[in-house]
């Protein structure tokens, strides 16, 4: 028997970063609305009263920048000065320039397209190079790594008995921590969780720990997984009254991490939030769990990864990899060959399948981008099992 242990963190909207990724990623939405065929790289760093919105944007529409970052950053709950920053009173500056006429070159007419290949989906090439990584495991209902899956659930309960007004003393910044103990690969036991929540000054650390083990770890953490040896750090530095973007400067991209699987598999290193779907940082990134949550979902494997890899103004991915870690019911190999017959990997198809030229990312922003059956997206959903299955067996 072979015995480890594997933690994951997760952060609240009121993260700093988170803030900046929710900004980023509503003003993103509020583009697509008007224009669904824009491009969009927008970044937001922010700090003591100050927000800065920068980046590289080309379209039409008109978005009210000021408006959008105001409401953000109120909805999360920073919106009294009590709180540190302040919704209604911190500046916006924004720095917003066109993209690049060397990366649109690209990116609006494809390698292929320009060699005078004219299916449809060769339209547009990838908005850059590089690698991303889709992963996919039978650890939870959703088909994700259980230490991941637990942080984040706890980081939404924390934000929702802060909202509901359970436990009104919380403040909006908060991190959360898992860590699981595996046997042969199986979780068997939770054995640490680590929270750390932002608080009004007059709580004390012995009511805020028994709040939080009582309406945030027992109502989310399954009893089975709890014991008498699982360690509970609650405020571990005993105090969290300056926090968001007060006590730490904020910026998009800096939670890829979280974003995804909380390092138990790879990450291709480029950030989701800001960025329209033809960078495929973001897109292939959906579109690779896409494909290997189906194969798992299928029971090809119990557990897998898979690799992605574009050029920049090319629509057809240079490589496709899939890992099973030797849990596969076929080869790797033949598994990679299925995926090419049953998916269509250029970011034209992406797109169309996944229906990314929709104002869905604002709620993408905080508790992950991955394993979000609750917002209904269309990677996680499992509908291409049988035509995975029938492709391996042919």
């Amino acid at each position: 028997m072979t015995r480890k242990f594997f933690t994951s963190e997760s952060v609240t909207e009121g993260h700093p970063d988170k803030v900046c990724d929710q900004i980023s990623d509503a003003i993103l939405d509020e583009i697509i609305k008007q224009d669904s065929d824009a491009h969009v790289a927008c970044e937001v760093t922010a700090t003591t009263g100050m927000v800065h919105v920068m980046g590289e944007i080309s379209t039409d529409c008109y978005v009210d920048i000021n408006s959008v970052v105001r409401e953000v950053i109120n909805s999360i709950g920073y919106d009294r000065p009590e709180c540190g920053f302040d919704g209604n009173t911190c500046a916006v500056i924004t720095s917003i320039d066109n993209q690049s006429p060397d990366i649109a070159m690209g990116v609006n007419e494809s390698y292929e397209r320009k060699d005078g290949e004219l299916d449809n989906d060769n339209l547009i090439g990838a908005g850059d190079q590089g690698m991303m990584f889709g992963f996919a495991c039978n650890e939870t209902p959703e088909l994700m790594p259980m230490p991941i899956s637990l942080a984040h659930k706890l980081s939404k309960q924390l934000a929702a008995v802060r909202k509901n007004g359970t436990l009104s003393y919380l403040r909006p910044d908060g991190k959360t921590q898992v860590t699981v103990e595996y046997e042969d690969e199986k979780p068997v036991r939770v054995d640490t969780i680590v929270i750390s929540t932002q608080h009004d000054p007059y709580v004390t650390m012995q009511q805020i720990y028994g709040d939080l083990i009582e309406n945030v770890v027992k109502p989310i953490i399954p009893a089975e997984l709890l014991d008498e040896n699982t360690k509970y750090f609650i405020n571990p530095t005993g105090r969290f009254v300056v926090g968001g973007p007060v006590g730490d400067s904020g910026l998009t991209g800096r939670k890829i991490i979280v974003d995804t699987y909380g390092g138990y598999s790879r990450h291709g290193g480029g950030a989701f939030s800001g960025k329209d779907p033809t960078k495929v940082d973001r897109s292939a990134a959906y579109a690779a769990r896409y494909v290997a949550k189906n194969i798992v979902g299928a029971g090809l494997a119990d557990k897998c990864e898979v690799q992605l890899a574009y050029a920049i103004g090319v629509a057809k991915p240079v490589s496709i990899l899939v890992d099973t870690f030797g849990t596969g019911k076929a080869s790797d190999e033949k598994l990679a060959e299925a995926v090419g017959k049953v998916f269509d990997l250029r970011p034209s198809a992406i797109i169309r399948d996944l229906k990314l030229r929709t104002p869905i990312y604002r709620q993408l922003a905080s508790y992950g981008h991955i394993g979000r059956e609750d917002l209904n997206v269309e990677w996680e959903k499992l509908n291409r099992t049988e035509a995975l299955k029938k492709a391996v067996e042919a």
